[in-house]
């Protein structure tokens, strides 16, 4: 499963990155997000519990997220949960019209032939959904600043 999802945010970008990458703050601008759990805390790498919903449904995953200043992605790998394994990359790109914020979910499940069933529950059903919220929230937060 590979999916990415994009949005073009009207701010710095490196006050897009720093949004991006402090998850201590996501729920409060984040509706969705229920809460971060910090395992392992340190400036370029983390050990995080994530709590979402999906609607009504709550989710959670554990990932290791890497902020990468120097190549500016934010990267995740789900450590636990049904997306083990997944990896997430949050890019940025300078346009003239602002800075295009893309996330990308890149992930191969862990039992092929359950592929075409998963991906619609896991992909487009889950991820798309968060993704979604999470730049357009993303977005709103960093353009009131």
């Amino acid at each position: 499963m590979y999916h990415t999802n994009a949005i073009v945010m009207n701010a710095a970008e490196e006050t897009i990155f720093d949004a991006a990458a402090n998850l201590e703050q996501w729920p409060k601008f984040l509706p969705h997000y229920r809460y971060i759990l910090y395992y392992e805390k340190s400036p370029e790498r983390n050990i995080v519990k994530m709590a979402a919903a999906r609607g009504p449904i709550p989710i959670s995953w554990i990932s290791e997220q890497i902020i990468d200043r120097e190549n500016r992605e934010i990267r995740f790998r789900h450590l636990k949960a049904w997306t083990k394994g997944m990896k997430v990359v949050w890019k940025f790109r300078r346009l003239p019209v602002g800075v295009e914020v893309q996330i990308v979910h890149d992930l191969a499940f862990r039992v092929p032939a359950l592929a075409p069933v998963a991906e619609p529950i896991i992909g487009r059903f889950f991820i798309n959904y968060i993704a979604t919220r999470t730049l357009k929230h993303m977005k709103a937060h960093v353009e009131n600043k």
